[in-house]
């Protein structure tokens, strides 16, 4: 005798309501190993948090400091404009020297850069290398300064910019 409609629906549904609490049960499990390897992996704050080391103690540490000095001139301008009869060039308002990791007094690193319109450093590159890790120093420091920029006639122009750093 073959079942009952009823009884075949009950056993489709049994077997979905199943399937779904499996699938379920699966899901969560996946889930809760997850959560573990996230707890298990992610630093704890002991590590984060790294003791301080006191600006005396690394004053001391540092052999030389490198002193930057900059020299201006005007990008040069289509000849289609007037010159310029009223410069003022660039004025530094953020500069800070790179410190870097100097194993020989005798370092000069040389950046090139244009200081825009905006007062943002654009297109610095190195002109002398004092090494491929000094050099990177050097180039991200001065990408991050900041001036006031050139004015020609009372209108901010681009200014080229030349930087040596060498070691007081």
């Amino acid at each position: 005798m073959p079942p009952h409609p009823w009884m075949k629906s009950l056993w489709l549904s049994t077997k979905t309501t199943i399937g779904k609490a499996l699938a379920a049960a699966l899901l969560l499990a996946s889930l809760g190993g997850v959560l573990a390897w996230c707890a298990a992996t992610s630093p704890s704050p002991s590590r984060v948090i790294s003791p301080r080391i006191p600006l005396t103690q690394l004053e001391k540490s540092l052999r030389g400091v490198p002193a930057h000095i900059s020299e201006f001139s005007p990008v040069s301008e289509p000849l289609a404009l007037p010159k310029c009869g009223n410069v003022r060039p660039p004025e530094a308002l953020l500069t800070p020297d790179p410190l870097l990791h100097v194993q020989d007094d005798d370092l000069r690193v040389r950046v090139s850069f244009i200081v825009g319109t905006d007062g943002l450093v654009h297109s610095a590159f190195v002109l002398d290398s004092g090494g491929p890790d000094e050099d990177q120093i050097a180039l991200r420091a001065v990408r991050f300064w900041r001036y006031r920029p050139a004015l020609c006639n009372g209108v901010p122009s681009d200014s080229e910019a030349l930087v040596r750093f060498n070691v007081r």
